[in-house]
C-alpha cells in the first residue's frame, strides 16, 4: 500500500501528481486530468473547476442508508456494490431445491410410444422450466401408478419443493391426494377454475416442505407450472410476483363461462394472436408461442388479455 501523499501547502496553484483511484493530498481543491493538462517543465497549465474529479469518502451513501431492498435479485452490479462496502458475505435466499416425480404406468422416456403407451413430454420440460424460474433440480424420478411408491418418494425427497406430475386428478390411478392425506399434509390449493390445469394442487408437509401437483396432460402441466409452481418458487426466493402486462387481442378470444382460460399466443405490434393447438395434451401451440393469454371468464369474447410469459425473466414484446 502506498503511503498517503503529503498535504499540499498553502502556496497558490501548487500541484501534485496522482493516478486514478489514488488518495489525493489534503488541501486538494480539484484534479486536472492528464489529457487536459499542458506541461512545461515543472509547470502545469489547464482549466479546472473547484471539486472537479475529486471523489470524496462517503459521497455515495451515508451511515444508515438502505442501499438494497430485501428481495432484490443479486446480479453482478449488486455484488460489485457489496464489495465496495467492504462486505465479504451477503445473506441471500438460495435457489430452491426441487425434486420432480413423473408418474404414470403408460409413460416411456425414449423412442416411439407404441400402442397403449405415451411418450413422457413433461419430464424433458422440467429442468428448463425450473432453471428459468430460479430453482435447482436436485432429483428426477419416474414412478409407476402406485400410492405406496409415491408416498415414499414424497416422504424421502431431500428438497424444498416436490413436483409431482400426473396423479393430481381424481381417477383410480391418481394417488397424490391420498398420499398427501397419509402424510398429514396441509392442502393449500385443491384444484382451480382454470383451463387447462384445473387439477393442480399445492400442499405443505409437516416438516415445511412444499408439494406441487401438476396435471398429467403436457400443456395442462405447463400451464399449472407457470401459474402455481412459479409463484411458489418466487415465494421461496423472497421475490414478489411480476405484474402481468396486458395486450389487445385482434378479433377477440372466446371466454369460458366460469373458468379462466390460458391460451398460447404470439405477440406482435398489433397485440396478441392465438396460435391454436391449445388442447390440454397438445404442446404444438405452446412451442411456437411467446406467452399465455390469461382470459378471464365471462359471457363475451375478450378484446384484451394479460400475458403470462413462458420465460419468466424476459418479455420479448413491446405492448
Amino acid at each position: 500500500m502506498s503511503p498517503p501523499p503529503r498535504p499540499l501547502s498553502c502556496v497558490p496553484a501548487e500541484a501534485f501528481a496522482v493516478v486514478t483511484g489514488a488518495a489525493v493530498p489534503a488541501g486538494t481543491t480539484a484534479v486536472l486530468p492528464d489529457e487536459d493538462a499542458v506541461a512545461d517543465g515543472r509547470r502545469v497549465a489547464g482549466s479546472v473547476t473547484p471539486g472537479r474529479h475529486v471523489r470524496r469518502a462517503g459521497e455515495e451513501c451515508s451511515a444508515g442508508d438502505e442501499l438494497l431492498p430485501a428481495g432484490i435479485v443479486v446480479h453482478p452490479a449488486v455484488l460489485g456494490l457489496v464489495a465496495t462496502l467492504g462486505l465479504d458475505r451477503l445473506p441471500v435466499h438460495p435457489h430452491p431445491r426441487v425434486a420432480a416425480l413423473v408418474t404414470g404406468d403408460e409413460l416411456v422416456s425414449e423412442g416411439p410410444s407404441g400402442p397403449g403407451r405415451v411418450r413422457d413430454a413433461i419430464g424433458p420440460m422440467l429442468p428448463g422450466l425450473l432453471a428459468g424460474a430460479g430453482a435447482r433440480a436436485v432429483a428426477t424420478a419416474a414412478l409407476p401408478d402406485s400410492r405406496a411408491l409415491l408416498l415414499d418418494a414424497i416422504a424421502d425427497a431431500d428438497a424444498d419443493l416436490v413436483l409431482v406430475s400426473g396423479s393430481s386428478a381424481s381417477g383410480p390411478a391418481d394417488h397424490l391426494r391420498p398420499a398427501l392425506a397419509a402424510l398429514e399434509a396441509d392442502l393449500l390449493v385443491d384444484g382451480v377454475t382454470c383451463r387447462p390445469g384445473h387439477p393442480q394442487a399445492l400442499a405443505r408437509l409437516r416438516d415445511g416442505r412444499l408439494v406441487v401437483g401438476l396435471p398429467g396432460n403436457p400443456f395442462a402441466a405447463l400451464a399449472a407450472f407457470l401459474t402455481l409452481a412459479v409463484p411458489v418458487i418466487s415465494g421461496l426466493r423472497g421475490e414478489p410476483l411480476p405484474v402481468l402486462v396486458a395486450a389487445p387481442v385482434p378479433g377477440g378470444l372466446p371466454r369460458h363461462a366460469v373458468s379462466t382460460r390460458l391460451v398460447p399466443v404470439r405477440v406482435g405490434p398489433h397485440g396478441a394472436e392465438p396460435v391454436g393447438h391449445n388442447g390440454p395434451a397438445m404442446l404444438r401451440g405452446a412451442a411456437v408461442a411467446d406467452a399465455l393469454a390469461v382470459v378471464d371468464p365471462g359471457p363475451a369474447a375478450a378484446i384484451a388479455a394479460r400475458l403470462l410469459p413462458f420465460d419468466q425473466g424476459a418479455r420479448p414484446w413491446g405492448v
